[in-house]
């Protein structure tokens, strides 16, 4: 058996693959749990919301700066393309199905958080879109925080943003979803994230 075909042992700390010595193996679990947790928490808030201010004034918090005020939004963020919520929800349907298929993939605590956010973003709304009156993927979502100029915005709406700024970061950083760093990778090296 030559050098090459023998099977490498991994140095302690590190992945079978040579990723790097903070391989993060709990990526795929984290980012299925997060997304879970933001659907569960998305969908109790926009009951409380409903119920709570469904006919009421908005209720303020700040102010006017920040109010809780009822609003349904048959289109995407900002309310645009409020005339085309079928052929939003079948795009929100096949993000949701990507980001679950790509999350065996992901080893990366920075990756694992931001997909996270954005498929628990994404679903939040899509569970909208589905139950919700006028009918299945013709469903209006729940938004119902009003913060200055802002649009009006829910728990999923914060979570897409935020899972957003998560992925801005780690490319930034060069943190690949494998959890090396994409400058490791054109010297040879394998450092990774955290």
């Amino acid at each position: 058996m030559t050098e090459t075909d023998r099977p490498r042992t991994p140095a302690p700390g590190q992945a079978p693959d040579g990723v790097g010595p903070r391989y993060f193996r709990a990526g795929p679990v984290v980012m299925l749990a997060i997304a879970a947790v933001i659907v569960l928490v998305d969908q109790v808030t926009k009951l409380a919301a409903v119920a709570a201010l469904e006919g009421a004034d908005p209720v303020r918090l700040v102010g006017d700066t920040v109010r809780l005020v009822l609003l349904r939004n048959p289109g995407a963020a900002f309310s645009l393309g409020t005339d085309a919520t079928v052929v939003l929800s079948v795009i929100a349907c096949a993000v949701v199905a990507g980001l679950l298929w790509y999350s065996r993939r992901v080893n990366s605590r920075w990756w694992a958080w931001g997909l996270g956010l954005i498929l628990g973003g994404a679903a939040g709304n899509l569970v909208d879109r589905f139950v919700r009156s006028p009918g299945v993927l013709r469903g209006h979502v729940v938004d119902f925080v009003s913060v200055g100029w802002w649009p009006v915005f829910n728990v999923a709406d914060a979570c897409l943003v935020t899972g957003v700024i998560v992925v801005t970061v780690a490319v930034f950083l060069g943190v690949e979803t494998d959890g090396s760093r994409a400058s490791a990778k054109v010297a040879g090296r394998g450092d990774a994230d955290g």
